[in-house]
């Protein structure tokens, strides 16, 4: 299904030479920042934050300012006519008529693309529920190239909520598509990282391994990628608690890295990373987050300026077959069409990447 406008879904909806060409764009506003300080002059940004966000919201509504622009929308939809019952598909036709880019972070997964099957300007993907962060990840990977000098040939070891973390999902799905990357996947048995993932990376020829201890894996990381145990996605308090103080990062576990590692956290921490890390010269993860304004200006000035195409919808519509992900979109937005890609015994939901069985 193609509309009349491009949009930031799935990171992968492109190609590695869009995304290297955006953090070169990155790489000179990073250095060159006056020179783009009216690019947006007139323009005006709509951020739809349904659940909390202090980096991603803040990182946008900086990047959108400092680029000459002006910026709409709400970080609490009770604050919107959402409380009163209005659906998705309402609140964001009718905000995207009164700008030029939308935002949006929703806790249910697919929320993106939904959004953008009927919005009427370019949509970005703010996060949806523990499916996708592509800016993230874009954060990311300009983070890697700033500090690493390259986006291949590295080790990366992921630890912590690695079923529910969005961030590590977008993560390993970018890197993928660079030569020689091989990942280590430190979590518990009920957090491991899912299915759908470890797929993608045996299809691109890609590495990696699954491992419960930080203390074993951490002297061989190039990249050590820590992630909260999310409170938000439990379905209890129990649960949660039970996973919550698995892996802490702290100064006798860096003691046994490489000098040359790099420590990344999508922030916020909770007390997975020791506070005695913050000294090390190796924990980048505050900068990291400075870099999100800089990459997220120069996505912005490049979804304003394709006039290309997005593809949303790539497979086919099956009446009567729904997604059995209680967190998909599709659960609570009844009129969306059901898409999935694939045939025969197994499908894939377009919305969440939820595998389903016809028979």
């Amino acid at each position: 299904m193609s509309l009349k406008y491009n949009h930031l879904v799935d990171l992968n909806d492109y190609p590695v030479s869009w995304w290297n060409s955006l953090i070169s764009l990155a790489q000179d506003i990073y250095s060159n920042p006056t020179n783009y300080s009216h690019v947006c002059d007139g323009k005006i940004m709509a951020t739809l934050f349904y659940e909390p966000s202090t980096r991603t919201q803040m990182s946008f509504q900086t990047a959108m300012i400092r680029l000459g622009g002006s910026i709409i929308g709400f970080d609490n939809p009770a604050n919107s006519s959402v409380s009163k019952g209005e659906n998705l598909k309402d609140t964001t036709k009718i905000v995207s008529n009164y700008a030029d880019i939308l935002v949006i972070r929703h806790p249910m997964a697919g929320t993106a693309k939904a959004s953008a099957l009927t919005a009427d300007c370019p949509i970005i993907n703010a996060g949806d529920g523990g499916h996708l962060h592509p800016t993230q990840t874009l954060t990311d990977m300009f983070t890697l190239m700033q500090e690493k000098g390259r986006l291949d040939h590295l080790k990366i070891g992921l630890c912590g909520d690695l079923m529910n973390g969005r961030t590590v999902h977008s993560l390993c799905k970018a890197l993928s598509c660079y030569e020689g990357n091989e990942f280590v996947f430190i979590s518990t048995n009920e957090l491991k990282m899912p299915s759908y993932i470890k797929d993608i990376l045996t299809a691109h020829g890609c590495k990696f391994t699954e491992v419960f201890s930080l203390d074993e894996a951490i002297s061989q990381l190039d990249v050590l990628y820590m992630t909260r145990i999310q409170r938000e996605r439990f379905n209890s308090q129990e649960e949660y608690l039970q996973q919550k103080d698995t892996y802490i990062l702290d100064t006798k576990k860096m003691s046994h890295a490489k000098s040359d590692l790099i420590v990344l956290h999508p922030l916020p921490r909770v007390d997975e990373i020791s506070v005695d890390v913050d000294s090390d010269r190796r924990a980048l993860y505050f900068k990291q987050a400075k870099y999100g304004v800089y990459i997220r200006m120069a996505l912005i000035i490049t979804m304003l300026d394709n006039k290309s195409k997005t593809t949303l919808l790539k497979g086919r519509v099956h009446n009567g077959l729904h997604c059995d992900n209680p967190k998909c979109i599709t659960s609570t937005e009844k009129y969306l069409p059901m898409s999935f890609m694939g045939d025969g015994t197994t499908v894939i939901c377009e919305y969440c990447d939820e595998r389903k069985l016809t028979d």
